[in-house]
């Protein structure tokens, strides 16, 4: 079974039965593939992963999600290696699956191995109900790919049973929680102390908050988790970047003061992985120590000494969190931009003078480190729609009939039906709106920018806003064009399959800056070397100016934070590309 990002197989019948008729709302526009749940683990991979895990013909193993058969195959395939063959392997292998044409895919799949006694490997049933029923820990190894599924799309009485089952192991899910998530935790619990656990899972495991529980979780139950990635999509079809989590020697019970060692290992496809020996992927990678550690384990891709290095920083009395200096918020959510976002054009001819406020609504439209007022109204002149229709309080009760048409036409497109709309009283005002001190980009290609905002502009939840706090905007924004604040963020956002880094409001809160600011390069001058394409020159001047000049740092240190930042910046930006050095193990 594969992962693909948002919807993909789920694991629960219900689910897998709202997918398949699912066609219209938030479903439209899907492949069918996600829908139905049809991306497999290849052959290759589970094979892979197998090999990997079983290491004696006793082992038990289960696989908690096991869809048409796949790893269920491998496995067999793995024992009849090690010497084992028949009954032997069906006294083995557990396999639950909910769905039953699957389920009976799988058992078919057994079938010329394991003849009659394939029926008793493979059990219909839904995998947290099962996890209830039996005695658990009974196994030496878990294998599989979870489903992955949002909170929201994954029916009762099944997501019931997920929550109970993570708060009884001391976890706390909320609506945000994906149902890999208890998956992985439920897993866990099944292995006996020794065992081991070799999953394909979502990437957001290094970094996304509502798997934070999920990774202290891991590092208190196992010895040592290694994490395999790859610069090639592991599922042809689904845009889900995803990882491989070998995980050995379960404790048993979980420990705070376990010291779990942690490695990544990179490769530039799948095959360099799967045409390997697992032992000489791995071999070469350098464990990191680490304790009850909840932070994000996209870091564990630097050095340990880069990684101490960061932690130096961050504890230190010469740098602070952007919080400190400025908040970050998301932009205006208006619920429809067909309907608020409009065109100079569009305003003009629909009568709607005196009713709309300047926005910034996409990031292409910031080119530089600033945004003045001649920069918008050079966007408006060029048919940019960067014009939202905000009515004030003031005007509701003298709607003039240009705008009153407009509204009814909306009414019957039904846009009032959507569902930010259709809390809003009226449907038509939006709420929020307010002109920030800088534009901060959500989504990020090589650097973070912050811009400064002098134009009068609000924006849309396409881009941040910045409001600073004690500070001139201009000399907060000015101290984030540094090698300093470009990786933290590398270390505090996330990244998706497209290879573009994305920030949230807390998380750019988190970003590293001077506690002090003082003077850097100008803005101005940052602007025109920006719109030039000469970003590095920028930075290369206030490594001069702001970190070593009013910091303290050495060049040494520069030099380690510029090459943390492009580190891992190439490394996300190389899945675009698609090009990345061979094996690297960090």
């Amino acid at each position: 079974m594969t992962i693909a990002r948002g919807k993909t197989r789920a694991s629960t019948g219900a689910a897998r039965t709202k997918a398949s008729a699912a066609q219209t709302g938030r479903f439209v526009g899907l492949d069918k593939d996600k829908l139905r749940g049809g991306y497999y683990t290849s052959p290759e991979v589970a094979k892979w992963l197998c090999e990997w895990a079983i290491r004696k013909r006793s082992d038990d193993v289960l696989e908690p999600s096991c869809g048409d058969g796949s790893f269920l195959t491998a496995a067999v395939a793995r024992f009849e290696d090690l010497g084992a063959s028949g009954p032997a392997v069906a006294d083995c292998l557990t396999g639950i699956e909910i769905v039953p044409s699957e389920a009976a895919r799988a058992t078919a799949r057994l079938r010329p191995s394991l003849g009659l006694r394939a029926g008793d490997v493979v059990k219909k049933s839904d995998f947290f109900e099962w996890w209830e029923k039996t005695e658990q820990p009974n196994f030496n190894v878990v294998i599989g790919n979870p489903p992955f599924i949002r909170y929201q799309s994954f029916p009762e009485p099944h997501r019931t049973r997920a929550m109970t089952m993570m708060g009884g192991q001391g976890l706390s899910p909320n609506r945000l929680t994906n149902i890999w998530v208890p998956f992985v935790v439920a897993a866990t619990a099944c292995l006996r102390p020794g065992g081991r656990m070799a999953l394909v899972l979502p990437a957001e495991l290094l970094q996304v908050t509502y798997a934070a529980q999920l990774r202290s979780f891991l590092t208190d139950h196992f010895a040592r988790i290694d994490i395999v990635a790859c610069n090639e999509l592991f599922f042809e079809k689904a845009e889900q970047e995803v990882v491989l989590l070998l995980a050995d020697g379960a404790l048993g019970a979980a420990s705070e003061t376990n010291l779990c060692r942690v490695t990544m290992t990179e490769a530039a496809t799948v095959a360099e992985i799967t045409k390997r020996k697992p032992s000489a992927v791995l071999k070469a990678a350098q464990p990191k120590t680490i304790q009850h550690d909840n932070e994000k384990w996209l870091k564990y891709f630097l050095t340990a000494r880069e990684i101490a290095f960061m932690r130096e920083l961050r504890s230190a009395d010469n740098t602070t969190v952007m919080a400190t200096h400025a908040g970050v918020d998301v932009g205006v959510v208006t619920g429809k931009n067909e309907f608020f976002v409009l065109s100079g054009e569009q305003v003009a001819s629909l009568g709607l003078d005196g009713y709309t406020t300047p926005l910034v609504s996409r990031s292409v439209q910031l080119k530089g480190t600033r945004l003045g007022k001649s920069d918008w109204n050079s966007l408006s002149a060029a048919g940019d729609r960067v014009h939202l229709l905000n009515i004030l309080p003031a005007q509701l009760n003298n709607i003039s009939s240009e705008l009153r048409r407009y509204i009814d036409d909306g009414e019957e497109k039904e846009y009032h039906k959507g569902y930010k709309c259709s809390i809003r009283k009226p449907w038509y005002t939006v709420p929020s709106v307010w002109v920030p001190d800088g534009f901060m980009f959500r989504q990020i290609y090589d650097f973070p920018r912050i811009v400064l905002n002098s134009s009068g502009a609000t924006s849309t939840d396409t881009i941040h806003r910045l409001s600073c706090k004690s500070e001139k905007p201009e000399r907060v924004i000015a101290n984030t064009y540094t090698w300093l604040t470009a990786a933290s963020a590398e270390i505090e956002g996330r990244s998706y399959g497209g290879g573009v880094l994305e920030l949230e409001p807390t998380e750019a809160e988190r970003l590293m800056m001077p506690a002090k600011l003082n003077g850097a390069m100008p803005l101005i001058e940052a602007d025109r070397l920006i719109r030039a394409g000469q970003l590095g020159a920028v930075l290369e001047e206030n490594a001069r100016i702001v970190l070593r000049g009013h910091m303290g740092l050495s060049a040494g240190d520069c030099a380690i934070l510029e090459a943390i930042w492009t580190k891992m910046r190439d490394r996300r930006m190389a899945r675009r590309r698609g090009g990345r050095p061979r094996i690297v193990h960090d």
